[in-house]
């Protein structure tokens, strides 16, 4: 992935890309923002805010005002509305707020003493901060009127950024970072030294909740939101003096003297371009996220789209070449498609079968065997997030929210939820063929869960602490439908969708991904390459969750916090903060096992493991055999694992006469004793449910309630007071008990026995 780069002066027409226009005495460019049509506003020392379309031709001048702006900032607004009002800091200590006609609706005098350094709108639009000279940080209304003054520090102020959810301000100080809270009652003010010289600029990103910083060490480095480093990149040759994050967290661009850099959100770099613009002092992102502009010092406006764009899925690569036209590669055949489109392609989806991609105006789905007749259809707003299921696919944009459709293209629903569609990535929402899982940003704690096929929805995941990433395996149907979760605390939990009940499956935890074949779980736990092989058995035998798993250790380098790209078959790709993708794999036996399983066809399953003879293959069959109440199978596995105590309980199942009592007892073997129990009762096996509960008062309620051997839960019971050396005391057995006042063990037994043959003789 790299950017093409194009420069214009603000006086003359852009060059073709590729070709670098610069007047080298023209006034310095100070400040650009992309409107929501991607129409592009730049101002500088001449004053005037000239207008460019996003390919870099000069449309018509703005405005002219009679002071010098340092930083302006459109307000977030959704598009087509007619409100957009842009923000302009001036070196007089007022600022501006300016219509998209140029029409100057209002000028607030002596904001601040000395120049206004800085100013942004809130992601609501609601608020706008300033930031000057005089070290103060206030918060206007929409309207230009103040309302407080949230800090003063006492220097100059030369960067702030609002938090994701508008309740915190970053803010750039000196050498150090401020993350100053709305409401300091609520939450701690933060601070830290971040660069060894001034910090420049600052961005935080509301997608990703990461902090980017550049300074006059010559360094930009990555942060989270609780001020930790996670990446810091060596010295260049000149100040870094402007940093930008891409809209949807994935990238952003680093400006420094005739140099403009694409970086991926972890901090390693893509490519640098070379410009001859001198500093960029400032860089804005195309609200799409395809493209970027940059504020030159010598009085050039630097444009630049991304190209090069990569995604992969099993053999297919499809990459972006140009700003509309996509190429598609199969390696195993090394043939090529080449795919042209009328406008920019603003995002890209390769998966299950299909190419989706959506440009501008239009979404075209492509069959990867058929490429030469894609299925498209017209789109109302750009499209910010695609993801995948096996049978379906959806957008996601800030008018529509989320649009889910098959691959023939048909509209399928549009789910209401209450949902930041701006603020959605992969990490956050996870598609599958029954299931919509969404992670919302004012509730980090819960996931919510959708049904696809009546667009209700279903109890929500709920969590003790906030969820970073979230993942929904692909295998099986709704009933085995699981969601996979890393928390702030970097666990890894996995949760049924119907039983919304969190289990920790591992600690330390940087990456996790389900595999897109069967129901294995790949993950870096320290360091390490973990896969389960089986991990729906957490949910019912947790000593089965060991032995089914593999682990790698020390086989790859795979560095500080490595991220996890793809998990296809048996191959799984790792990427590393430095960019290097380091690939790993599992063997090909648990994939032929989850193959035989599928079909029922347990006697090859049996005949693959004994010629591996691997106990970790073994452990996995014996999961997969519990998991669908195949005694035979288990039998045999659980006894090459050598767990003598689950064979027992096995070959006791085994014995008992009634099917309903043979599938009972395995839900009581994977802990769901009320479904036991409901099987038992209708079935007509009152003795057996009650023998379930004879430790429980849930016994003498069925007895009573079925008229059945309440002699029976009154004899057990007596014999374990007898024991324990005490007397009745609960008044519901002390009832009972006057009904029955000797209890005839014989008597018992022979009502157990008639009841035992005639559950055999069913």
């Amino acid at each position: 992935m790299r950017l093409k780069v194009a420069q214009a002066t603000v006086t003359r027409k852009i060059a073709p890309f590729f070709r670098c226009l610069t007047l080298l005495d023209k006034d310095i460019v100070t400040a650009l923002g992309w409107t929501s049509t991607n129409e592009l506003v730049s101002v500088g020392d001449d004053k005037v805010f000239q207008k460019w379309n996003s390919e870099g031709e000069a449309l018509a001048q703005m405005c002219t005002l009679d002071t010098y702006v340092t930083d302006i900032h459109w307000a977030p607004i959704k598009k087509g509305a007619n409100a957009e009002t842009l923000v302009a800091a001036c070196t007089d200590g007022s600022f501006r707020l300016i219509g998209k006609n140029g029409k100057i609706e209002k000028t607030v005098e002596k904001a601040h003493t000395g120049a206004v350094t800085a100013s942004r709108w809130s992601y609501d639009a609601t608020s706008l901060i300033t930031a000057g000279e005089d070290g103060n940080l206030k918060v206007w209304s929409r309207l230009g009127v103040f309302r407080s003054t949230l800090l003063s520090v006492g220097s100059c102020i030369y960067s702030v950024a609002w938090g994701p959810n508008n309740d915190q301000i970053l803010l750039a100080v000196g050498k150090e970072l401020i993350i100053k809270p709305i409401n300091p009652p609520t939450a701690k003010q933060m601070q830290w030294k971040a660069h060894d010289g001034t910090v420049l600029k600052v961005d935080w990103n509301p997608v990703n909740n990461m902090i980017i910083s550049a300074g006059e060490d010559c360094k930009y480095k990555v942060w989270d939101a609780y001020g930790r480093l996670l990446y810091q990149s060596q010295a260049s040759d000149s100040i870094t003096t402007s940093v930008a994050w891409a809209p949807d967290g994935e990238l952003f661009a680093v400006g420094s003297f005739n140099t403009i850099q694409l970086c991926d959100k972890t901090g390693w770099s893509y490519s640098r371009e070379r410009t001859t613009s001198g500093s960029l002092f400032n860089l804005a992102w195309t609200t799409d996220g395809t493209g970027i502009a940059g504020a030159g010092g010598n009085g050039s406006v630097v444009f630049g789209h991304i190209i090069d764009r990569r995604i992969e899925w099993q053999n297919f690569v499809a990459s972006l070449d140009q700003n509309n036209h996509v190429i598609v590669q199969d390696c195993n055949t090394d043939t090529l498609e080449e795919l042209s489109f009328r406008d920019r392609v603003i995002k890209l989806s390769l998966g299950f079968d299909y190419l989706v991609v959506a440009t501008s105006t239009q979404c075209s789905i492509y069959n990867i065997q058929t490429w030469s007749s894609p299925v498209a259809f017209d789109l109302k707003d750009t499209v910010n997030l695609i993801i995948q299921s096996q049978k379906h696919f959806l957008t996601v944009d800030n008018i529509n929210g989320i649009n889910l459709y098959n691959y023939e293209g048909r509209f399928l629903s549009n789910p209401k939820f209450a949902l930041r569609t701006e603020f959605s990535n992969e990490q956050t929402m996870s598609l599958s063929n029954d299931y919509l899982a969404i992670l919302e940003r004012s509730d980090r704690k819960s996931i919510h869960i959708l049904d696809l096929a009546t667009g209700k929805a279903t109890e929500p995941i709920r969590h003790s602490c906030e969820i970073n990433e979230i993942f929904m395996n692909q295998y099986g149907g709704a009933p085995h439908r699981k969601v996979g979760f890393i928390d702030k605390n970097h666990d890894l939990y996995i949760a049924q969708v119907l039983k919304a009940a969190p289990v920790k499956l591992a600690s330390m935890v940087n990456s996790a991904m389900w595999n897109d074949k069967t129901d294995m779980l790949a993950a870096i736990v320290d360091g390490a390459f973990v896969v389960w092989l089986y991990p729906n058995c957490v949910f019912f035998d947790k000593d089965l969750t060991y032995t089914t798993r593999t682990q790698k250790e020390n086989t790859l380098d795979f560095g500080k916090d490595p991220h996890i790209t793809s998990f296809f078959g048996k191959t799984c790709t790792v990427r590393r903060t430095d960019g290097a993708s380091l690939t790993t794999s599992v063997t090909i036996y648990p994939l032929m096992l989850y193959e035989y399983c599928e079909k029922g066809d347990y006697e090859k399953a049996v005949r693959l493991c004994r010629f591996v003879k691997n106990h970790v293959l073994w452990a996995t069959l014996a999961a997969a055999a519990v998991d669908g109440n195949d005694l035979n199978t288990a039998e045999v596995a659980f006894a090459a694992v050598e767990e003598v105590d689950k064979l027992q309980f096995i070959t006791h199942i085994k014995q008992i006469p009634s099917l309903e009592g043979r599938s009972a007892e395995m839900y009581i073997y994977k802990g769901q004793i009320r479904e036991a129990e409901t099987i038992l009762l209708q079935a007509g096996l009152v003795f057996r449910a009650i023998k379930l509960n004879i430790r429980l008062y849930k016994a003498l309620e069925l007895a009573v309630r079925y008229k059945v051997h309440v002699d029976t839960v009154l004899a057990y019971r007596n014999r374990y007071l007898t024991s324990w050396n005490k007397t009745e005391d609960l008044p519901e057995f002390i009832k009972q008990s006057n009904n029955f006042p000797t209890i005839e063990w014989e008597e018992i037994k022979a009502k157990m026995k008639a009841e035992k043959d005639r559950e055999g003789n069913r």
